[in-house]
């Protein structure tokens, strides 16, 4: 189904190689970081470091971190390492938890992440010539424009929907006939959902595969895409406070974790808790350094992203675990850690239920409770909820070892996301 393709030379670089560039682009970013922002000139003199410091790969542990504080306290242009009339784009965060934090963009920087784009749509299985559908919001959020600019890049035909209207995105599938779809899982669902309303079989849609990004997904939300559209769904991993989408890709042939383009992203896993480096295999959270951005360069940005660090297989770069959560957005009941995945791996296990639900988290008493609201496939009457949601309700204790109440909801009873889902609510 995919042609054979030639790869960037750095992608299947040996590792020695590799870390001989990563050493030296290392030293300009916080050189860079060091002379031109003077956040990091007070971070790093706090903590005792200068950029002649790091002799080695190994000496970036020594660096103090980015958090998303730090980017907030600066706003709108204070972590910038060139004058502003230098940006030839601003971008934002999407704002999910707390403020959006803006990010800036050179020439060179807009450039790099073009290229890094059309390597991650290269190895998703686009090829030149493709038409591309992309259904991630334009604007101040990175995931349309990133999109587009990569499509472009690799020489695709780009039809830039954006999120939103999904009644013509279902005609524009059916008519336009594109081979490749980029959207958030939770979006490409509501899609799905849509196709059935119109009676349009998304299984003889003309898609060969989807880059699914911009929020966690499980393997369950794999398979049901995977069968409902009769085409790839692969993962594309990445934070506008890093560049946007493109900082990693899953490669189609594999579909076993994005590997981390680390010509330009140089990649930790740390301890929540102590901020330790964790070796290689450990699950902790993940932590990034740019390489090669000019505008905002980052040094040891804590993502809050929880995942491993795993070797490299169809490149030789390494790959990042599927995210399995948030450590900002764990829910811990009665002394244990429960995430929105585990949840929705759950959801997708009960016949019955929709991939569409939502944690709600209160306090009536001294204790925290979660009631998972979850919509039903088709439409059930009372005797049939009140089985799916004891059903559910049991297969959580047995998975988590936590108690949840269940609500099964009609279909389309949830409020559909046109970016990323919302799935935990937190009215404590």
């Amino acid at each position: 189904m995919f042609d054979p393709i030639d790869l960037d030379p750095i992608e299947t670089a040996s590792r020695d190689e590799l870390q001989a560039l990563q050493l030296r682009r290392l030293q300009w970013s916080l050189r860079h970081a060091y002379d031109h922002v003077p956040f990091y000139r007070r971070s790093f003199d706090a903590a005792g470091v200068h950029p002649d410091d790091c002799r080695s790969l190994e000496d970036l542990a020594r660096f103090p971190f980015t958090t998303k504080e730090d980017l907030r306290a600066a706003y709108p242009f204070g972590m910038l390492a060139v004058p502003r009339e230098r940006l030839s784009r601003v971008h934002a965060s999407s704002g999910t938890t707390g403020r959006p934090t803006v990010v800036g963009y050179t020439r060179r920087d807009v450039d790099t992440w073009a290229d890094v784009m059309a390597r991650s749509m290269r190895a998703a299985g686009a090829r030149p010539g493709d038409l591309v559908h992309v259904a991630y919001g334009y604007g101040l959020f990175t995931g349309g424009l990133g999109a587009h600019y990569g499509a472009e890049r690799l020489g695709c035909t780009v039809v830039p929907v954006s999120g939103g209207m999904t009644e013509r995105q279902v005609r524009l599938i059916a008519d336009l006939r594109p081979d490749v779809i980029m959207a958030t899982p939770s979006y490409l669902l509501t899609i799905l959902d849509e196709c059935d309303r119109q009676g349009f079989d998304p299984r003889k849609a003309s898609l060969r595969v989807g880059l699914l990004g911009a929020e966690p997904w499980t393997e369950s939300m794999r398979r049901e895409v995977e069968e409902r559209f009769d085409m790839h769904a692969v993962d594309i991993y990445g934070l506008s406070e890093v560049m946007g989408p493109g900082v990693a890709q899953e490669c189609v042939e594999t579909k076993d974790g994005p590997h981390i383009w680390e010509d330009h992203f140089y990649p930790e896993i740390v301890s929540p808790a102590s901020g330790s480096v964790l070796e290689d295999g450990a699950a902790g959270e993940l932590v990034f350094t740019s390489l090669t951005k000019e505008a905002l360069p980052i040094i040891r940005y804590r993502t809050r992203d929880l995942s491993r660090l795993l070797p490299g297989t169809a490149r030789s770069m390494r790959r990042m675990a599927k995210v399995t959560g948030r450590s900002d957005d764990m829910m811990i009941l009665r002394g244990v850690n429960v995430f929105p995945s585990q949840i929705e791996e759950i959801v997708l296990r009960v016949p019955g239920l929709a991939p569409h639900y939502e944690c709600v988290l209160e306090r009536p008493g001294r204790l925290d409770e979660l009631t998972v609201r979850v919509e039903a496939r088709t439409a059930l009457d009372a005797r049939q909820s009140e089985q799916r949601a004891a059903a559910l309700a049991a297969v959580v204790k047995d998975s988590v070892g936590v108690s949840v109440k269940v609500d099964v909801l009609a279909p389309g009873a949830l409020e559909r996301s046109m970016g990323k889902a919302r799935r935990v609510v937190d009215l404590r």
